[in-house]
């Protein structure tokens, strides 16, 4: 059984996670978390929503407050502390209490890094001024709400068309602010194929965000520290408020300072049970390297599915245990205005690069029985390898009920399915849920032919 002094950096979904599974299986062990942050075990996909004034409370994005992990767990969770720097060869970290500014080493028997991905900010004058925000945190979130509030802001601009900006162009429109947005691709979601991704970019518009595709972010205009336009390389847009939402990338500077060795996109290398490349230093989350199963290949990706069970291995492990991630399929979803959108596997972009030789098939029906109140359309995209007819990858745009609709096609990749298979599937069926054939199975049919 492994003992001596656990520390975790990082309180949110991996670490949590992982020092909630140590604690279980070790119940009288020293385990202590530090986070730099206010909050631990916090919902950051929430975020929108909160701003949004659909949640009223920031309180209710969190799960367990540090406080409880303290009283009810025996878990020393810290917050409002940042770990500086690893010291593998004496196995110490250096710490300040971003409170008092106070530093002290601390000694770790065992190390997990959670330290999770971090928002792609771009280097530009101006980046400091009021009104200009990313989201990677809650307290970050929290930042834009009370900006919102004293503030009043009018007019918006998102920058990045991805998942945390759409999702919070929405937000701003219920909020009854003026928003365009600016994306350097020719339709937004990326993680789509362009074909999918146009019917987003049209919701968007329904809903009065102008959109301004095939468009990069240049600079931005302040007066007295307070930003008042953005530029772009075709034109200026006036602007209060800014959100900047050009993805992630893994916070992993303590671990490349540390000599860990990184790997996809500069997150740190793991095996299969979450250690890294040092004896007694192990990485799980948002900012560790996984595994693409239908690629073959290292892959990083920022989900919190993904990081509390890269998470729950690493604490099986921790305490002595055995267990491994096997890794993933890339499955995403999310609510862009009416639609709800969904993806798992590779994209048409990806298949060409790995060169693999693929068909596709497109199909647009209900997602009820088309005679039951309430049936919506919905639109999906199979894409399978050439003459073996592996399913490769899937997507998804409709009204209610269509999204979760992925979780079959996850299921299929994750299995090594063929369209065929999914045919024969015996998916369930009645008027208020589904067709008699459920739309992902007659996307395989006419894959099939």
């Amino acid at each position: 059984m492994t003992t001596g002094r656990l520390i975790v950096i990082g309180g949110d979904a991996a670490g949590m996670s992982a020092a909630s599974k140590v604690r279980r299986e070790q119940p009288q062990r020293e385990i202590v978390v530090f986070e730099r942050s206010p909050h631990t075990s916090y919902s950051a996909c929430g975020m929108p929503y909160f701003i949004a004034g659909l949640i009223d409370s920031a309180d209710k994005l969190v799960a367990r407050s540090p406080e409880k992990f303290r009283d009810k767990f025996n878990i020393d969770a810290w917050v409002q502390h940042e770990v500086l720097t690893i010291d593998p060869s004496t196995q110490r970290l250096l710490v300040r209490n971003l409170i008092n500014g106070s530093e002290t080493l601390e000694a770790y028997d065992q190390l997990l890094i959670a330290t999770g991905a971090q928002a792609i900010f771009p280097p530009l004058p101006g980046n400091e001024a009021d009104g200009i925000f990313s989201l990677s945190t809650l307290a970050s979130g929290i930042k834009v709400y009370e900006f919102m509030d004293k503030e009043l802001p009018r007019s918006a601009v998102v920058v990045g068309g991805g998942y945390i900006g759409l999702e919070m162009a929405e937000a701003l429109v219920r909020q009854g602010l003026q928003v365009s947005l600016i994306e350097k691709g020719e339709q937004v979601m990326g993680t789509l194929d362009p074909d999918m991704g146009m019917l987003v970019s049209e919701a968007l518009r329904e809903i009065g965000v102008t959109l301004y595709l095939n468009e990069s972010l240049t600079d931005y205009e302040t007066s007295n520290n307070k930003v008042t336009g953005v530029v772009t390389d075709q034109r200026t847009l006036p602007a209060d408020l800014v959100i900047v939402g050009l993805g992630t990338r893994p916070n992993t500077g303590l671990a490349k300072e540390a000599g860990l060795l990184l790997g996809e996109k500069g997150s740190i290398r793991v095996n299969p049970r979450q250690q890294s490349s040092v004896p007694n230093i192990w990485a799980a989350g948002d900012c560790a390297e996984s595994f693409h199963l239908i690629s073959r290949k290292p892959f990083h990706v920022a989900l919190g599915t993904v990081a509390n069970k890269q998470g729950n291995v690493a604490g099986i492990n921790l305490s002595g245990g055995y267990a491994t991630f096997p890794g993933v399929v890339g499955t995403a979803v999310s609510k862009i205005c009416k639609y709800e959108v969904a993806r798992t596997g590779l994209t048409e972009r990806e298949l060409t690069a790995l060169g693999l030789q693929y068909t596709t098939a497109t199909t647009k029906t209900k997602t009820r029985a088309g005679y039951y109140p309430g049936a919506g359309w919905i639109m999906v995209k199979l894409l399978a390898e050439q003459g073996t007819g592996r399913l490769l990858g899937g997507q998804i745009v409709g009204l209610e009920g269509a999204a979760k609709r992925i979780d079959v096609l996850a299921t299929a990749l994750t299995a090594g399915m063929t369209v065929q298979q999914i045919v024969d599937l015996d998916l369930s069926y009645a008027p208020p849920f589904s067709p008699v054939w459920d739309p992902v199975q007659t996307a395989a049919r006419q894959l099939v032919g």
